[in-house]
């Protein structure tokens, strides 16, 4: 089912700058959370009553009357949503899942990593709670319904064994896909952290099988830094573009 004109948002949280995305169906209010790693006081006061700091990136209103004279009155989140189980990117799932009470999905294989979140999070120094097991699993080309918003989801393996991409079809507009940590604008993810099964050659089978194929004007968001295409990076993107030379040696960027 595609969306029409949706109501997307990133905050960028965390010392590591990780991209928590928020979407909003504006016909009915219903709102997924993916990757929410870190701040969610932050997010919660954004999405509940448009308090403290906002966004970093919006398609949508930025208060309460805006929002309203789109025609939704209140926001309802109905899922929590993780590309992976990288502390940075799932520390604070419990305080979503405490405040909203919804199920939250991951994929099977990076359970192990997610028991390891709150332990890979003290060695930099950052506390999170106890960590979340997830209700529900992300299967590899599966469309999941969140109450009037569907994902297709993408097993994207490389970077973790359970790595995952979420596309997002739109009626009105380009495509956007939630990457995690699988591609970044000019790069790709870290295949040498501890405990995740980080392997460059999966990986880059992982973005030249599942995402390139895409439509070339399809909005990427990555778990970290700038937002790109899957037009631009097929072209340009120096270790698994067209014209790359497949350093398998690269080992990537961010966590």
């Amino acid at each position: 089912m595609e969306l029409k004109s949706p109501w997307i948002e990133s905050f960028i949280v965390g010392s590591l700058q990780m991209r928590c995305s928020v979407i909003t169906d504006f016909k009915t209010g219903d709102t997924i959370i993916i990757d929410g790693g870190e701040e969610s006081d932050r997010i919660i006061s954004w999405i509940e009553n448009f308090e403290g700091t906002g966004p970093d990136w919006s398609t949508g209103p930025k208060s309460l009357d805006d929002m309203e004279k789109r025609g939704v009155t209140k926001r309802n989140v109905v899922a929590l949503v993780n590309t992976h189980a990288h502390y940075d990117h799932s520390g604070h799932i419990p305080y979503f899942i405490e405040k909203y009470g919804v199920d939250w999905y991951l994929h099977k294989d990076d359970f192990f990593l997610q028991t390891l979140a709150k332990k890979s999070a003290l060695s930099r120094g950052i506390i999170v709670p106890e960590p979340a097991v997830a209700d529900k699993l992300l299967e590899d080309e599966k469309v999941y319904n969140f109450g009037s918003i569907s994902l297709k989801n993408f097993h994207t393996p490389g970077h973790t064994l359970g790595g995952c991409s979420l596309l997002l079809s739109v009626s009105d507009g380009p495509d956007h896909i939630f990457v995690g940590d699988t591609l970044f604008a000019g790069s790709v993810g870290r295949t040498d952290l501890p405990n995740t099964g980080g392997d460059f050659t999966v990986l880059s089978n992982s973005i030249k099988t599942k995402l390139w194929p895409l439509e070339p004007d399809t909005v990427v968001h990555p778990g970290h830094g700038p937002m790109t295409t899957i037009g631009v990076e097929k072209l340009t993107n120096p270790f698994v573009g067209d014209s790359s030379e497949g350093n398998h040696r690269f080992i990537g960027k961010y966590l």
